[in-house]
């Protein structure tokens, strides 16, 4: 039970540091910056609702994409971590933690911005799905503990969207910009966690093919 409560905390860190909500909220007030406070509360919680739906049916359906196209669990560990420890470099060095710029190119667009750019690339981008898949391919145990670390954290976001403003007020800009670069080194850490851990699964596989 302790290791799984742990296990739920690293998770749980995990995708803050790469989804990092405070960075985000400078991101999430720009696109709002017309609407109501209304449609702003409404626009947070479409958009943590669509990243959500996005880990969970990763998270679930994983195994079986894994399958799908050949690919193992440690092939996933290795390239994953990779990837997030770069995605945590990048941070460190100021740079967007997934990767992308974002910006509203048309007003007059009818799919809402909950949509895309917030609910993805924003939050559930290519570095949280790989994280998702990653933490939840241990097991049942380990994909509920996942989805449950994710929705959480989504819940978290959420409020952190609706006061955005007050939050900025309050921090100020150069603070955000430190905790992004705390947070791009606590992910570089569990990229590099990942990778380990994929070598050393890597390493046994290796050993019982020659064995056998």
């Amino acid at each position: 039970m302790f290791d799984k409560l742990i296990y739920a905390s690293i998770v749980f860190t995990g995708f803050l540091a790469i989804m990092n909500p405070i960075a985000a909220v400078s991101i999430f007030l720009n696109l709002t910056v017309k609407e109501s406070e209304e449609e702003a509360r409404k626009i947070a919680f479409q958009s943590t609702l669509t990243a959500f739906l996005i880990v969970v049916i990763f998270s679930l359906a994983g195994y079986f994409l894994l399958s799908f196209f050949g690919v193992t669990f440690t092939a996933l560990r290795l390239t994953g971590g990779i990837l997030v420890a770069l995605i945590g470099y990048g941070m460190l060095q100021g740079l967007p933690s997934n990767g992308n710029e974002h910006t509203k190119e048309n007003d007059d667009e009818e799919a809402s911005v909950a949509i895309t750019p917030l609910g993805t690339p924003l939050l559930a981008g290519p570095g949280v799905i790989i994280t998702a898949m990653n933490f939840s391919a241990g097991g049942m145990i380990n994909c509920i503990i996942t989805i449950i670390a994710f929705g959480s954290l989504c819940i978290i976001t959420c409020f952190v969207f609706v006061f955005g403003k007050q939050i900025k007020k309050i921090v100020g800009v150069n603070i955000l910009k430190v905790m992004t670069k705390m947070m791009g080194l606590i992910l570089t850490v569990i990229g590099m966690q990942m990778f380990l851990e994929g070598a050393y699964s890597a390493v046994r596989e290796f050993h019982i093919i020659n064995y056998f």
